[in-house]
C-alpha cells in the first residue's frame, strides 16, 4: 500500500504541474508556431501505449530505471496530451480582463499564473487530479513491466499475486 501511496502522490504532483503550465503556455502565452505545436501534441493522443512499450522499456533499462519507481514517477512531470488539453480550453475561459489587470499591478507571467490561474481554476485542477490518482492507483501494466522485486510490488500487483497463489479452482 504504501508503494502505491508514493507513485499515486509524485505522479499527482508531476502531472497536475506539468499540464497545467503547458496547458498555460499554450492558452494565453504567444510564440511562433503554438497552433502547430498543440495540434502534434494532440496527435499524440492516436498513439496506442502498446506501440510505445518496447521502445520505453529498452530506454529505461539503459538508464537503469528497472525495478525502481522512476518509469511510473517521471513521465508524469512531462504532462499528458488529453489533461493538457482540458486544461487549456478551462483556461481560454478566463476572462483576459483579469490577467491584464494582474500584469498592470506589476505581475509577471509566473505570477499571474500561480495567483490569478491556477486558484480559479480549481474545479479543473480538481478534475485533472481526480483521473491520475485514479489511473495511478489501478495501474497494472506499468508495475509490471517495470518492478521485479517483492519489496516493490504496487497493491495491484499485490492483490494479481495473492490471486495467482490463494485463488480458487471452481471446476464445472
Amino acid at each position: 500500500m504504501g508503494n502505491t501511496m508514493v507513485i499515486v502522490l509524485f505522479t499527482t504532483i508531476g502531472t497536475v504541474l506539468s499540464c497545467s503550465m503547458a496547458a498555460y503556455a499554450f492558452s494565453r502565452l504567444r510564440w511562433p508556431d503554438r497552433g502547430l505545436i498543440f495540434s502534434l501534441l494532440l496527435a499524440t493522443m492516436m498513439i496506442p501505449a502498446q506501440v510505445t512499450m518496447i521502445p520505453v522499456y529498452i530506454l529505461f533499462s539503459k538508464i537503469h530505471w528497472v525495478d525502481t519507481f522512476l518509469p511510473l514517477i517521471v513521465p508524469a512531470f512531462f504532462g499528458n496530451a488529453f489533461f493538457v488539453f482540458l486544461l487549456r480550453q478551462f483556461f481560454l475561459t478566463i476572462p483576459e480582463e483579469l490577467l491584464e489587470a494582474a500584469r498592470l499591478d506589476g505581475a509577471g507571467e509566473w505570477r499571474v499564473f500561480w495567483q490569478v490561474v491556477l486558484p480559479l481554476s480549481k474545479p479543473a485542477l480538481l478534475t485533472v487530479m481526480i483521473f491520475t490518482v485514479l489511473r495511478a492507483w489501478n495501474d497494472f501494466m506499468g508495475p509490471l513491466i517495470y518492478i521485479s522485486s517483492e519489496k516493490k510490488r504496487t497493491l495491484a500487483l499485490g492483490l494479481a499475486h495473492l490471486h495467482g497463489v490463494q485463488g480458487t479452482e471452481w471446476g464445472c
